[in-house]
C-alpha cells in the first residue's frame, strides 16, 4: 500500500501537475514572503517558479555558511533561494523521488551559479527518498539545517522520515519545515483518495499525533513560528473532509536534549541585533520576540534554543541550570481563525 500511494504522489508530481495553477485547492500556496526572499526569487528561471507547490516559508535565518537539507525539493525553487542565502561557501542538497521534478531543478544549476555570481555551484539534487535518507547518500550529522516545504505529509512512513531527518542533522542542528497538519486523525478512506493525498490534505498528520511522533524520537520541545487555517476553496474536496480542519503550520525543532516542560531557571537571553536582515528583533517562535538589546526571561529550553545552536552567535544568556525555580510560564497567546473562533494550533513547549 505504502508503494501503491508514493507512486501515486510521483505520478501527480511527474505526470498530472505541469505547473502550480493545476492544483485543486489552495492548500499548496504561499503568504508573507520575506521582502528578501522576494528579491532572490525574482532572479529565479521561471520554470522553476512555476512548478513550485510549498505551503509556508520554510527558509529560517542565519543560513549563511550552512549545509542545508531541502526535503522533496521539487523543482528547486526553496532550494535556490537558499543556495544565494548560505553563499558560496554554504551547500545546499536537495532530495526528491521524481525524476520529473529533478529534471527541471538540474538544469538550472548552471544558469543561477552565474546570476549568483558564483565560481562553482553550491547547490545539487540527488533522487532518493525521505523516509530513508541512505537512498540520497546522506550521512549522520552532516547537515547544519533540514528544511522542506508541504513535503513531509505526503511521506508514507512519518516516523522513519523525522528519524532520518534527526540521525542527518548535526548537533545543535536545526529543523524547520511548513506542513499541511490536521486538528483530528484523517480516515484511511480518504487516504487512498489519490487527489486529496497529492494535495497534501488526506496525509496530514494530527497535530498531537506529531507531537507524540517527536517525543517517541526524543524531541521534547518544538515551537511554532506560523500558523494558517487553510480554507481548501474547492467544494467538492470540502464536501470529502467534511469537520476535518487543515492548517499551514512553520514549525521548528532542533537536535538538543531538551527538557519535556518549559522550566525555570532564572535565565535571560539577550538578542545582539547580528542576524543578518533582523537588526531590531528575532522571532524565535508565535510567544518569543526578543527585542535588540532588550533582556528577557526564557525557560531552559528557549536558553538552549538561542546558545547551543548557530543562534548563540547572536545571544547573550545569562545565569546556568544550578537552581531551579520550578514551571516556567511559556507558551503562545490565545490566537483565532479567519472566522473568529479559538482553534489554533498551540507549539509542543
Amino acid at each position: 500500500m505504502e508503494e501503491q500511494i508514493q507512486q501515486q504522489v510521483q505520478d501527480y508530481y511527474g505526470q498530472q501537475l505541469r505547473t502550480s495553477q493545476d492544483l485543486k485547492t489552495n492548500a499548496c500556496c504561499t503568504d508573507d514572503i520575506p521582502a528578501e526572499h522576494k528579491l532572490i526569487l525574482a532572479q529565479l528561471e521561471s520554470e522553476v517558479l512555476e512548478k513550485y507547490y510549498g505551503c509556508g516559508v520554510c527558509v529560517p535565518p542565519a543560513v549563511e555558511g550552512c549545509t542545508v537539507l531541502d526535503l522533496g525539493s521539487g523543482s528547486g525553487r526553496d532550494a535556490y533561494l537558499l543556495s544565494k542565502l548560505v553563499g558560496e561557501q554554504g551547500h545546499v542538497i536537495g532530495v526528491d523521488m521524481t525524476e520529473e521534478q529533478l529534471d527541471v531543478a538540474r538544469r538550472h544549476v548552471q544558469a543561477h551559479t552565474e546570476k549568483f555570481g558564483y565560481r562553482q555551484p553550491n547547490v545539487e539534487f540527488r533522487h532518493g527518498y525521505i523516509e530513508d535518507l541512505h537512498t540520497a547518500d546522506l550521512a549522520d550529522n552532516s547537515v547544519d539545517v533540514v528544511v522542506s516545504n508541504c513535503v513531509l505529509n505526503l511521506s508514507t512512513d512519518k516516523e522513519a522520515t523525522y528519524r532520518e531527518i534527526f540521525r542527518v542533522l548535526k548537533p545543535g542542528g536545526e529543523l524547520h519545515i511548513s506542513d499541511v497538519f490536521a486538528d483530528r486523525r484523517v480516515p484511511e478512506a480518504l487516504r487512498q483518495d489519490p487527489v486529496l493525498y497529492g494535495e497534501c490534505l488526506s496525509g496530514a498528520l494530527y497535530i498531537d499525533d506529531f507531537r507524540r511522533l517527536l517525543l517517541n524520537l526524543g524531541i521534547r520541545d518544538y515551537r511554532l513560528t506560523a500558523q494558517r487555517r487553510l480554507s481548501i476553496g474547492n467544494p467538492e474536496i470540502e464536501a470529502k473532509v467534511g469537520n476535518i480542519k487543515f492548517y499551514s503550520l512553520t514549525v521548528r525543532a532542533f537536535k538538543l536534549d531538551l527538557e519535556d516542560k518549559c522550566e525555570d531557571y532564572g535565565q535571560v537571553a539577550i538578542y545582539q541585533g547580528t542576524v543578518p536582515g533582523q537588526p531590531h528583533a528575532f522571532e524565535l517562535d508565535d510567544h518569543h520576540r526578543f527585542e535588540t538589546g532588550r533582556p528577557m526571561l526564557v525557560c531552559g529550553n528557549t536558553a538552549d534554543m538561542v546558545s547551543l545552536t548557530r543562534y548563540g552567535a547572536h545571544f547573550k544568556v545569562l545565569g546556568n541550570k544550578d537552581q531551579h525555580f520550578g514551571l516556567f510560564p511559556c507558551g503562545p497567546a490565545p490566537a483565532s481563525d479567519s472566522t473568529g473562533s479559538a482553534d489554533a494550533v498551540s507549539c509542543g513547549c
